[in-house]
């Protein structure tokens, strides 16, 4: 049987081993998630979109703006 893939968590660059006893995959630990999610709560980490993509998302929602 082949080895579970290694990768680094996202966090703090330890070694995780890829498999199903990795409880907190891709991360090493429950602590390295939640600053994670922190990071996210906190607008640390964006998904980066265009400027005008929330407008067309939701033009028909309101009214134009002039």
């Amino acid at each position: 049987m082949s080895q579970p893939p290694v990768v680094e968590c996202p966090t703090c660059g330890a070694p995780v081993e890829w498999s199903a006893e990795s409880t907190f995959r891709p991360f090493c630990s429950d602590r390295c998630k939640l600053i994670d999610l922190g990071a996210w709560a906190s607008e640390e980490h964006k998904i980066p979109v265009s400027p005008d993509a929330e407008d067309e998302l939701f033009s028909e929602d309101f009214e134009p703006r002039h």
